[in-house]
């Protein structure tokens, strides 16, 4: 699978070239972003502007992708979703579990204000 890596100092874009989100996008995409965490990035969105589908069972692996980047202190965007994915991420509210915005200023603006909480809260210990 093809992915478009463009990193930055807080956070690192990842866009895949592919019309459909599948389980083996998502299992993909998973071993990029621990790959990229184990080199020192912490903060990920994936941009999903090539894709115009999403197979179901797919919408399980964002949740666990989603889940195991914060529960290792870091943060995960999804963004990029056309109306037809958000439809599927909406159908069983998976689209409460996960951060999904339409646009990547949005995502930016997620990834921007989790990194201030954390320092935040860090300070506070």
């Amino acid at each position: 699978m093809d992915f478009k890596i463009d990193t930055r100092d807080t956070f690192s874009v990842i866009t895949p070239d592919s019309e459909t989100i599948t389980v083996i996008l998502t299992g993909e995409l998973q071993a990029t972003v621990e790959k990229m965490r184990q080199s020192g990035s912490l903060n990920f969105i994936v941009d999903f502007q090539n894709c115009a589908s999403i197979a179901e069972e797919a919408i399980a692996e964002l949740v666990s992708m989603h889940q195991a980047c914060y529960s290792k202190g870091g943060s995960l965007v999804f963004t990029g979703v056309n109306g037809k994915i958000m439809a599927a991420l909406k159908a069983d509210e998976t689209d409460l579990l996960i951060n999904v915005t339409p646009k990547m200023i949005e995502a930016i603006d997620i990834i921007s204000m989790e990194i201030l909480e954390r320092d935040l809260f860090g300070e506070e210990s």
